[in-house]
């Protein structure tokens, strides 16, 4: 590569990353009037936590801004005729910038809406798809971050098929996007322990458990409460068995020994 292109592609990579920082999730939601996203839900200041926490209506205006800011500094690597790789760069700019952002200390989202944005500019065919499948896992699974990293392990292979000339590229955004949610999930299970908050599965044995010690405990319960008036009836026709068998032979007519006359109806 010429060294002006290098210089060019250099100076674009840090465009690309000063556009990157700045996180939609949080502008949104300050001109919204809302809380901070990093205060609310899971934390990260993305498309799917400002979705789950503050409606679908800032959730959209996110993922447009966040897709869309990285989108001039990629037309202008077109536009300039640098390579591939050379773009696929100044894209890696824009998604480090969404999670290591220098305006905001560091703290960044998982990239997802920002990747959407970059293959939208390099990919369309790739981009489109993968949004289709993103949301049609979201809505099946309930979960963004499954969606996420499901989609992250499929773009390398539709670019293959599509996009065979960015597949190297879309292959380095798509360890970017699995990294950054193996980091997350790996700080929500330390909260965890710190909190010792059970483990879904845990939760629900836990559940069962419980519940069948309770049925147990009630049945015991049942088993050893008894009616006052059986355990006096008891004791009397213990300690008098000669009225006891009178009694039996009133409810009972056909209770009666040989021998003994029947009771008389009246």
């Amino acid at each position: 590569m010429p060294l002006p292109s290098v210089l060019v592609t250099g100076l674009l990579m840090v465009a690309g990353y000063l556009s990157g920082s700045l996180l939609g999730a949080i502008w949104v939601c300050r001109a919204w009037g809302l809380r901070d996203p990093r205060l609310a839900g899971s934390g990260n200041p993305g498309f799917s936590n400002v979705l789950r926490a503050f409606g679908w209506r800032p959730a959209l205006l996110t993922l447009m801004v966040d897709a869309v800011k990285g989108m001039p500094v990629l037309w202008l690597s077109g536009a300039l005729s640098l390579s591939v790789w050379a773009q696929g760069l100044v894209g890696l700019g824009v998604l480090v910038g969404h999670s290591c952002p220098v305006w905001h200390r560091g703290h960044g989202g998982k990239a997802v809406a920002s990747a959407f944005g970059v293959l939208l500019m390099l990919a369309t065919p790739v981009a489109l798809i993968c949004a289709l499948c993103w949301f049609l896992l979201a809505w099946r699974v309930r979960t963004a971050a499954v969606a996420s990293l499901a989609t992250a392990l499929m773009a390398p292979l539709l670019s293959y098929w599509l996009a065979p000339a960015m597949t190297g590229v879309i292959c380095v955004f798509s360890l970017l996007v699995l990294a950054r949610h193996a980091l997350n999930i790996r700080l929500w299970q330390e909260r965890r322990r710190e909190t010792q908050e059970p483990a879904l599965a845990e939760a629900f044995d836990a559940d069962s458990s419980a519940t069948d010690s309770d049925a147990s405990d009630s049945d015991a319960s049942d088993s050893d409460a008894s009616d006052p008036c059986d355990e006096e009836d008891a004791s009397r026709n213990r300690r008098n068995p000669v009225a006891a068998r009178a009694d039996s032979r009133k409810t009972d007519p056909e209770n009666v020994e040989p021998g003994e006359a029947r009771p008389r109806e009246e």
